[in-house]
């Protein structure tokens, strides 16, 4: 197995972990690890975009995108039940 399918799924958990807590803050209306966690998901999310797009050929890229997902999906589920700065009654 190629080590950029294991990164990229790594990327994806990283990248929707910090989406869905930046959710969590913005309803939060805790204004400054929103705007941190905007800036991070965005960074992480256009630097795997930008590399599947220009690194990687047309049979490699598929995989990728759906490895990717994968990891985006597990990122939402630990992002869900982790507690960061939050405490249960404001969840």
């Amino acid at each position: 197995m190629d080590y950029y399918l294991i990164l990229y799924f790594f990327a994806g958990i990283l990248q929707d972990f910090l989406v869905t807590l930046d959710w969590r803050y913005i309803s939060k209306h805790k204004v400054k690890p929103a705007v941190l966690l905007s800036f991070l998901c965005t960074t992480v999310q256009m630097l795997v975009i930008y590399n599947i797009l220009s690194h990687l050929d047309a049979q490699r890229s598929t995989p990728a995108i759906v490895i990717y997902a994968m990891g985006v999906a597990t990122g939402t589920f630990l992002a869900m039940k982790f507690k960061f700065g939050l405490n249960d009654e404001d969840i």
